[in-house]
């Protein structure tokens, strides 16, 4: 999982922008992947903290993404946290 550190770093930065990966394998992926590891038992996790101008500088972006997959809910809460807009 990962962590949306302070009031700049919406869940739509992590999904659209930020850079982790948090898809899961479906469609049958266990037909090739590998038997269990000491891996399967690690918890990893992914920090991510944007200041006010990163994600402004993002925020056209980061909506597009969020608009195209039909997210409107994400696309509003980067806008909700710029100044001057909704």
């Amino acid at each position: 999982g990962s962590f949306f550190l302070g009031h700049d770093t919406p869940v739509a930065v992590g999904d659209y922008f930020a850079g982790p990966n948090h898809v899961l394998p479906t469609s049958g992926a266990a037909r090739f992947a590998s038997p269990l590891s000491v891996d399967d038992f690690v918890k990893k996790s992914q920090f991510i903290s944007y200041t006010p101008q990163a994600l402004a500088e993002a925020a056209e972006d980061v909506t597009a993404f969020a608009r195209a997959e039909g997210f409107e809910a994400h696309a509003r809460s980067v806008l909700a946290r710029l100044p001057g807009r909704e």
